[in-house]
């Protein structure tokens, strides 16, 4: 078993991806191969986790889109740009849009798993961030949706007064829901109990509660 991430690599030429493949099956790396980034995209549904080599430049639709398009279906994996000479400035961009590297053909088989090696360390740091966030939300399903929304107005910032006018209560339930939430999180601080509602994520930043909408949905 190794703990090299698998790596999903898009090129529209065959050749390249043939050659990608080996230099990398050659260092212990399992591949995927795609032709398009529409292939690409069509097995989402069904994608392992790993990291992404994609070319910047190919026909009907290119790395740019590609990319667009993984951040709107919420799929975070690395992605590594290939680029030719004379596109730096799609590979700028592409950075910018939250690509984790960028590299120049033709490059070298050092360069290439550098780039490689530094992905799998953001992989394996998001999946710390993931098993963290898990346990959070575990931690929080034991609170009524009542007390969620108090939560919610904590992690607001606001005031006990202005989250009984929101739900329509009195400060002293509010009071009463604070310290029941606090006493189930096993916490004896404001600051705890935030940083298990941030490290679950809890809330998205359009305000709505992500665990209420996961048991609705």
């Amino acid at each position: 078993m190794t703990d090299k991430p698998l790596v999903h690599v898009v090129d529209d030429d065959e050749a390249i991806r043939r050659s990608i493949s080996f230099l990398l099956r050659t260092s212990g790396y399992a591949t995927t191969l795609y032709g398009s980034g529409k292939e690409f995209l069509s097995s989402l549904s069904k994608l392992e986790r790993g990291c992404i080599l994609l070319d910047v430049r190919m026909p009907d639709m290119d790395g740019m889109e590609v990319q667009q398009r993984l951040r709107e279906a919420g799929v975070m994996l690395p992605v590594i740009i290939m680029t030719g000479h004379g596109d730096v400035d799609m590979a700028v961009r592409a950075m910018k849009a939250g690509a984790s590297d960028f590299i120049e053909k033709p490059f070298e088989k050092d360069v290439l798993l550098g780039a490689l090696d530094s992905a799998r360390q953001r992989l394996e740091a998001d999946n710390l961030l993931d098993a963290r966030c898990e346990d959070a939300r575990a931690r929080l399903n034991i609170l009524t949706p009542r007390e969620r929304d108090v939560l919610k107005g904590m992690v607001d910032g606001l005031p006990n007064k202005t989250i009984a006018y929101d739900l329509g209560i009195s400060p002293r339930t509010v009071e009463i829901h604070r310290a029941n939430l606090m006493q189930k999180l096993g916490v004896q601080s404001l600051s705890e109990a935030l940083r298990i509602a941030f490290t679950a994520r809890l809330f998205d930043e359009s305000g709505n509660d992500e665990t209420n909408l996961a048991e609705r949905g």
